[in-house]
């Protein structure tokens, strides 16, 4: 009993501070056509997919070390590939990412902490 008064409170607020930032990306295609070579690459990191099909989506969840640009890359029915750059993470940043890929062009969108939905504007091709 003197063993949980003395640390008790203090494996309570070990166990309650522990916290780990990530980042629940979703890749959507939202075109009529697949898209093959999907990566997106974020600071310290990439991931991907060998092949999105049409109206498909792709989940993954990650964790951000750094700093920088999101960047895009994926190959189209015509074998063209297609570079996008997007909005900057930072270390820390948490929360639900969605990249979208429309026949009009990338659409990124987010629910950060800490951001505004202004940082994720729609980008063309």
């Amino acid at each position: 009993m003197r063993f949980l008064r003395l640390f008790g409170p203090a494996a309570l607020t070990f166990v309650a501070g522990c916290h780990s930032a990530y980042i629940d990306a979703t890749l959507v295609n939202q075109t009529d056509k697949q898209v093959s070579l999907v990566e997106l690459d974020y600071p310290s990191a990439s991931f991907g997919t060998q092949v999105l099909a049409p109206n498909q989506s792709f989940h993954y969840r990650f964790k951000v070390l750094g700093t920088g640009k999101l960047k895009l890359i994926y190959t189209d029915t015509a074998n063209k590939e297609h570079t996008i750059s997007g909005p900057q993470l930072g270390e820390g940043d948490e929360g639900s990412l969605t990249v979208t890929i429309q026949p009009s062009g990338i659409q990124w969108g987010s629910q950060l902490k800490g951001r505004k939905k202004d940082d994720f504007p729609i980008a063309p091709n």
